[in-house]
């Protein structure tokens, strides 16, 4: 019976935690004896990287990205979710605000996180 003759593909790991802000500094030192380094400074912002969308923009952005992901059409997004596709539109385009039911609906149909439309 042959064994295996492939190595795990990962060769490290991400560990994220949640709590207290006041122990983070503890916590990344006890993991650096293990070997882990705190990569915390290396991420940037969003809103650093794409300063020409406003706060209103983002959610028509974020919607117009997940169709585009999923390659739906307005209308086909429209018809799976029971509203026009005009309404869709403006709301991609700004000019219409994405509630949180709404965000729900399009979160479902889109596989993803409602929260990324609010």
């Amino acid at each position: 019976m042959p064994g295996l003759t492939k190595s795990h593909p990962t060769k490290s790991i991400e560990i994220r935690f949640i709590g207290p802000p006041e122990k983070r500094e503890q916590a990344v030192e006890c993991l650096r004896p293990l070997g882990f380094i705190d990569t915390s400074e290396e991420y940037v912002s969003w809103r650093e990287l794409f300063p020409e969308y406003s706060d209103e923009e983002m959610p028509g952005s974020c919607l117009r990205g997940a169709r585009f992901k999923e390659g739906i059409t307005q209308q086909r997004l429209a018809d799976m979710i029971g509203i026009p596709q005009r309404h869709i539109s403006m709301m991609e385009n700004g000019k219409r605000p994405i509630g949180k039911e709404m965000a729900k609906r399009f979160g479902k149909a889109l596989n993803i996180g409602y929260k990324v439309f609010l």
